[in-house]
């Protein structure tokens, strides 16, 4: 299974250093199962065959001259819509810029070049990047490979959708709020959400934005956690505005194995409600890790107030996603957030009807955030990872009514759509990397994924433990269907 089409990128990398397969073989297979099955899934929207098949076969002439351009040397990838592929359309999935073809790529893109890869085009997003769902009007709606008639995520949906089915050797995305995790919890992928700033989103903007998104980051997906490590050491570091000022040193793993671990869970709470069958997943990983020889708790928690943290998220959360599109959605969103029921109390919903916030407001936002990065850096003293939910429930079924009248059923009763970001804002707003992992099927036979949460610039430790926890659990299954 070292060269299927459900290999890891690191699998499928060391059978064509073997001689086992060439990166052209390698290449045509995942084509060919975009042809065959992306008809119905509508992952990879963007295609550039031509362009692949060229460089694979430059890729296998090096390498019979001995000459490997770097670590992803020959592997076929692609990547999230959201990022500058030179030419290629980046449209966020906003209409007004579907003629905005690039001619530079993204850091992100760069850097994967460099070490070797290339790319096969790109993956489905939702409008501005600003739902659980992955769909628009430039390129149609992507659905689930384990339910076609469901979300794979969003916003990096079509990412996680492409993994899945086995139609890419490795992806990219980013996050706000929880748009790689959410994703990879869906469609039973490994996600990582880096720490704020270790990976550079110069390149992943609309046209008009030059600052760094606050509270918004980019990083990996894969079908392994050995896979996300590879692809974040090359992906993370200065960029070409900051690399004359500072270098980036990740701390490597300190742990070797899951007895030597520090682990606080956390499976469900009245901020957040999650279903019997969400919360059960943590618990069974807690027991594993208990079995394994770690030291578990399921009452450590951060002493941060978690309504002021959710109420710090939404305000931030909500300037980037109102600073990040056009006038008429702004207008639109600011027209469903005052039909919004006032008796709704919820932080969404509070911030929500203010969107538009002065320098003051974000300024004291600012300060409650650092507080609340300093309360997580001191939990973390005592605990190595947090595991804790991601989503409230598996996929939903697509749902394309107007997003702030949403809701999503729990155990039977309804809740606020928005209420789905709260697990992953908590760690969002403190600026800490997380990484979600799969946890198996459920009983309806749809993906759970868990995120294991680190303290910040311990993202190595937060992929290397899931790592050794598939060890314990399993990892990535692929969806019936796609073999």
């Amino acid at each position: 299974m070292s060269n299927s089409a459900f290999s890891t990128a690191t699998e499928l990398l060391s059978a064509m250093t073997l001689g086992e397969v060439t990166s052209l073989e390698v290449t045509e297979m995942f084509i060919e199962r975009i042809e065959r099955f992306d008809g119905d899934i509508n992952a990879v929207v963007v295609r550039c065959f031509d362009d692949a098949r060229r460089a694979a076969k430059a890729a296998d002439s090096a390498r019979s001259r001995g000459e490997i351009s770097g670590p992803l040397h020959g592997l076929p990838v692609t990547i999230k819509e959201s990022y500058d592929l030179a030419g290629t359309a980046t449209t966020w999935g906003v209409p007004d810029f579907a003629g905005n073809i690039v001619a530079t790529d993204s850091e992100t893109v760069a850097r994967l070049k460099a070490a070797g890869a290339h790319f096969l085009g790109k993956t489905n997003v939702p409008l501005a990047l600003a739902d659980f769902q992955s769909y628009n009007d430039i390129y149609g709606t992507t659905g689930n490979p384990w339910d076609l008639g469901r979300t794979p995520g969003g916003s990096s949906g079509g990412a996680s959708a492409a993994l899945a089915a086995g139609l890419t050797a490795l992806e990219s995305g980013s996050d706000i709020g929880g748009s790689i995790r959410n994703p990879a919890h869906y469609c039973g992928v490994y996600g990582h959400k880096p720490t704020w700033g270790i990976v550079s989103d110069l390149g992943h903007a609309l046209p008009g934005s030059a600052a760094p998104a606050d509270i918004a980051v980019c990083g990996p997906l894969a079908r392994s956690a050995e896979d996300l490590a590879l692809s974040l050491k090359l992906v993370a570091g200065p960029d070409r505005r900051t690399s004359r000022g500072w270098q980036l040193h990740l701390p490597e793993p300190q742990r070797s194995s899951l007895a030597d671990y520090r682990v606080a869970v956390w499976p469900q709470a009245d901020f957040a409600p999650v279903s019997a069958e969400v919360a059960g997943r943590v618990q069974m990983v807690a027991d594993a890790l208990a079995k394994a020889g770690a030291t578990v708790s399921d009452s450590a928690r951060p002493a941060i107030n978690v309504d002021k943290a959710l109420e710090t998220y939404y305000a931030l959360l909500w300037g980037v996603m109102a600073a990040g599109v056009s006038d008429e959605t702004h207008a639109r969103r600011q027209g469903e957030a005052a039909a919004l029921d006032p008796s709704d109390q919820s932080p969404s919903a509070r911030v929500a009807r203010n969107a538009v916030q002065d320098h003051r407001t974000w300024l004291k936002q600012h300060h409650r955030r650092f507080r609340q990065r300093a309360a997580w850096t001191a939990f973390f003293e005592d605990w190595d990872i947090l595991i804790c939910p991601q989503m409230p429930t598996a996929a939903f079924p697509h749902d394309h009514a107007p997003q702030l009248s949403r809701h999503l059923p729990i155990d039977g009763r309804e809740h606020p759509y928005f209420e789905q970001v709260h697990w992953s804002g908590l760690v969002t707003v403190a600026h800490l990397p997380s990484t979600v992992f799969p946890t198996g099927p459920n009983a309806q036979g749809l993906p759970i994924g868990l995120q294991a949460v680190g303290r910040e610039f311990d993202d190595l430790t937060t992929i290397d433990f899931c790592r050794l926890l598939a060890e314990e659990i399993g990892g990535f299954q692929a969806p019936p269907g796609y073999a």
